[in-house]
């Protein structure tokens, strides 16, 4: 899918994607995956739908689902670069996200954020109706060294 807008791109190639700089946002600038590993970060590429966003053929903006495209979508490693921000690549990026044909009558979309929570409210996301049905098996600490 390639997706454009005055100079901007949003693509999900995957020869396209700058590995280096979402390895970079993601281990120094994320506050959500500090320390990954780019071994990590590459195979998670290879094992998702990647949305690269690209101005002028630089990327700036990324965003990935895991998902078996039937029932369910985890939405993760949302981001656009700080000097973009403020130009609506985020919503362009969720509208372009919630419209991939493969992505639609999904019974389940899943997200985990504490940033931009009024982002994706508008697509359709709210806080946990039965908290307690969800489980995790979390390791916070997993990236670190």
């Amino acid at each position: 899918m390639e997706l454009r807008k005055n100079d901007f791109l949003i693509s999900t190639d995957k020869e396209k994607l700058d590995r280096t700089l979402i390895h970079r946002f993601l281990s120094r600038e994320s506050g959500w995956a500090n320390g990954i590993k780019f071994e990590t970060v590459n195979k998670a590429i290879e094992n998702c739908l990647n949305f690269g966003v690209y101005h002028k053929n630089e990327q700036v903006g990324y965003a990935k689902i895991i998902s078996d495209f039937s029932t369910i979508a985890y939405l993760g490693d949302v981001f656009i670069l700080k000097k973009f921000r403020g130009l609506g690549l985020s919503k362009w990026l969720m509208e372009s996200i919630t419209s991939h044909e493969e992505l639609q009558n999904l019974r389940r979309w899943i997200l985990l954020t504490d940033t931009a929570p009024w982002l994706y409210e508008k697509y359709g996301f709210a806080p946990l109706a039965n908290p307690d049905f969800y489980m995790e098996r979390h390791n916070p600490r997993v990236y670190e060294i």
